[in-house]
C-alpha cells in the first residue's frame, strides 16, 4: 500500500514538475499534456464538423460543391481560432504573454514565414470570394485540370494524366487565372474545318451541324454554328463552334470524336479536303544545257 502512495505521489511530482514560465503561468509536464491531447482533439474535430457540414447538412441543399468546400473550410479554420483560446484561457495560460512572443513571430513572418502568410492570406480570399472553387476547371501557370481541394497554404490541381499540381494559393492572386467553369459548368469549343474551293459551302455546313448535333456530348442549347472564316491559299475554311458541359475537362477527346466522325461523313458526301498547294513558278532566261 505504501509503495502505490510512493507511486502517485512520485507521479504527481513529476506532472506539477514546472519547466518554464509563460508571464503568470508555470507551465508543468501535465499541462503541456493537457495542450497536446487538447489541440490534437480540437483539430480532429474541427475536421469532423467539417466533414459532417460538406457532407451532410449541406449535401441535400441546392449548392455548388466549390461553395459547400468552402463553407466547410471557413467553419473549420472558426473553430480552430477560437478553440485554441478557449483552451488556453480554460489551462490558465497568461494571454498576456502572448504581446511579445506576437511581436517575436511578427520579425519571424516578416523574414522567414512572408510567404507561409501570404499563401494563407490568399486561401482565405479565395475560400470568400472564390474565384476558384472545388470542382472547377482551371487553367494557371500553363497548368490545366481541376480544382480537388483547397487548403490554408496551397491548392491541388488534378489533370487529365491524373497528376497532382500542388499550387500556392498566392498564385491566384497574383497571377491571371483562366476558369472555365466560373459562372457555370458550360463552355464554347471551336474546331476549324478546311474543304477544296470546288465545294458547296451550303452543303459542309449542313454536315457539320448534323455531325454536331448527333454527338451526345454536345449541347443541343445554346446551338451549334458554323462560321465561314476565310478564302484560304488552298481551301475554304470554316469554324464548328460547339457547347458542352461534359467534355470541359477534355476537349481533345470532343475534338477527335468529331473529326473522326466529319473525316467519315467528308469521304461519303465525296467532300474533299484539300492538301496544301505551292505553285512554283520559273524565270526566263534559262540557257539550254548540251547534254
Amino acid at each position: 500500500m505504501d509503495q502505490t502512495q510512493d507511486f502517485w505521489k512520485w507521479l504527481e511530482n513529476i506532472i506539477n514538475q514546472n519547466i518554464f514560465s509563460l508571464g503568470e503561468t508555470k507551465l508543468t509536464i501535465g499541462l503541456i499534456l493537457t495542450l497536446i491531447v487538447s489541440f490534437t482533439l480540437l483539430f480532429v474535430g474541427a475536421e469532423w464538423i467539417r466533414k459532417l457540414i460538406v457532407k451532410k447538412i449541406l449535401h441535400k441543399r441546392e449548392i455548388e460543391i466549390g461553395t459547400k468546400e468552402s463553407i466547410g473550410t471557413i467553419v473549420k479554420y472558426v473553430i480552430i481560432l477560437a478553440g485554441i483560446f478557449s483552451i488556453l484561457q480554460t489551462n490558465g495560460i497568461d494571454l498576456s504573454a502572448f504581446g511579445v512572443l506576437a511581436g517575436a513571430i511578427g520579425v519571424g513572418i516578416g523574414f522567414g514565414l512572408q510567404n507561409i502568410t501570404n499563401n494563407f492570406i490568399s486561401g482565405l480570399i479565395i475560400l470568400l470570394e472564390q474565384p476558384i472553387k472545388v470542382g472547377d476547371r482551371i487553367e494557371v501557370g500553363g497548368i490545366n485540370g481541376d480544382v480537388i481541394s483547397i487548403s490554408g497554404r496551397s491548392t491541388t490541381i488534378l489533370t487529365n494524366d491524373n497528376i497532382s499540381i500542388i499550387v500556392p494559393n498566392s498564385q491566384f492572386i497574383d497571377s491571371q487565372v483562366i476558369n472555365w467553369s466560373h459562372n457555370e459548368r458550360k463552355v464554347r469549343f471551336n474546331y476549324p474545318v478546311g474543304v477544296s474551293y470546288k465545294e458547296d459551302p451550303e452543303k459542309v455546313k449542313k454536315i457539320l451541324l448534323e455531325v454536331a448535333s448527333t454527338n451526345p456530348g454536345v449541347l443541343k442549347f445554346p446551338e451549334s454554328d458554323v462560321l465561314f472564316e476565310s478564302y484560304g491559299d488552298s481551301s475554304l475554311n470554316f469554324n464548328l463552334r460547339v457547347w458542352t458541359s461534359e467534355y470541359v475537362n477534355k476537349p481533345l477527346v470532343l475534338k477527335s470524336q468529331l473529326y473522326y466522325e466529319i473525316f467519315k461523313r467528308f469521304s461519303e458526301e465525296k467532300i474533299e479536303i484539300p492538301y496544301p498547294q505551292r505553285d512554283l513558278h520559273l524565270r526566263s532566261g534559262f540557257e539550254k544545257l548540251d547534254n
